[in-house]
């Protein structure tokens, strides 16, 4: 196990940032702490290194400019929010609005835009970063000061885990997630249309044009949103109009919030796989769509559908619905949840 630090830049507020690499085993994980965001992810390769299977930029003044949420942990609520405005205890909050009438990803200036305190630390079998962030009363128009913590961990095992944990002083709405984007053949290696997709998952959110949920959560049996069993992301691609959909993750009655493997997503040249598990409710995939142009880590650029993204989350727009799962957090209480991303390769040191 090991922990190195390294300088990442000056922010454009003057404010310092590092890259954090933790190493466990033939695992090689590289964070920031602006944005606590995930840089890469390197995994054994078959020609003897190691691929790195995130995409992501280069420096960081490409990270500032970027609208992508690369790696990302994307607050304080993730998604989307109808017209930017909700309803709490009798009182509407209207929001920084970053989506044409809706506001999206924490707004103009959320967590992924921010420093955060990180602090290293080694346990046995596994390397981690704790990061904490103050959200101030009125932050992008939310109510009450909160206190956010992100923990991620890499183990040898190719585990890589992230708990959010959050108190607040006032009622707010809170929905935390992680926005790496992957591609298990590796970074700027063409596209994941040929990715095979699992999802446990029987229902999704239909969306209108501006992705807004419209309420319902309908059933994907035999249409092109269904993945309950294995499929290639691009075979009903063309019927979907592309995937930017948040999908139900399937638990028997009363098992909401406990901690179970959703999705298992494989890559048949290089033989990888990656399995997920949450506590959380819903997870959104998206498959790239805007990403035709957008610079890379290297010379070249993106291309629509050069990563995907398994973003696990509270349901889009849950404080304009009352009955989807509560987004609401109040004093006393600690919203805390947990995604592990779980890697496999047929390639061992």
């Amino acid at each position: 196990m090991a922990i190195q630090k390294a300088p990442f830049g000056t922010t454009r507020l003057g404010e310092v940032a590092s890259l954090w690499t933790l190493e466990a085993g033939a695992y090689r994980v590289v964070m920031s702490d602006y944005g606590a965001t995930l840089v890469s992810w390197l995994v054994p390769s078959e020609a003897g290194g190691r691929e790195d299977i995130l995409l992501g930029h280069g420096g960081l003044a490409d990270w500032e400019k970027s609208k992508s949420y690369f790696g990302a942990t994307v607050g304080r609520y993730a998604n989307r929010i109808a017209k930017g405005r909700f309803s709490l205890d009798g009182k509407t909050y209207e929001l920084a609005k970053n989506d044409g009438p809706n506001h999206l990803h924490g707004g103009l200036v959320g967590f992924d835009r921010r420093v955060w305190k990180a602090e290293p630390f080694v346990a046995p079998g596994l390397a981690g970063l704790r990061l904490d962030l103050e959200s101030p009363d009125g932050d992008e128009g939310y109510p009450g000061q909160v206190r956010v913590q992100a923990i991620y961990t890499i183990n040898q095992a190719g585990d890589l885990e992230m708990v959010f944990e959050a108190q607040t002083d006032a009622p707010t709405v809170l929905g935390l997630t992680q926005h790496a984007y992957f591609n298990l053949q590796g970074d700027g290696k063409g596209d994941i249309l040929d990715h095979e997709l699992m999802l446990a998952a029987s229902r999704y959110l239909p969306v209108d044009s501006g992705m807004i949920p419209s309420g319902v959560l309908a059933p994907v049996a035999g249409g092109p949103f269904d993945f309950r069993k294995p499929k290639a992301l691009g075979r009903d691609m063309a019927a979907a109009g592309d995937y930017d959909h948040c999908f139900v993750i399937d638990r028997a009655s009363g098992e909401e919030g406990l901690f179970v493997e959703f999705a298992d997503l494989r890559e048949p040249q290089s033989g990888r796989r990656l399995r997920v598990a949450t506590t959380l409710p819903g997870v959104q995939l998206y498959t790239g769509n805007f990403l035709e142009g957008v610079h890379g880590k290297g010379p070249g650029v993106y291309h629509k559908h050069s990563g995907l993204c398994l973003e696990t989350e509270v349901f889009p727009d849950s404080p304009n619905h009352p009955d989807f799962p509560g987004a609401i957090l109040r004093p006393g209480e600690v919203w805390r949840h947990k995604t592990r991303y779980s890697f496999e390769s047929p390639i061992t040191f």
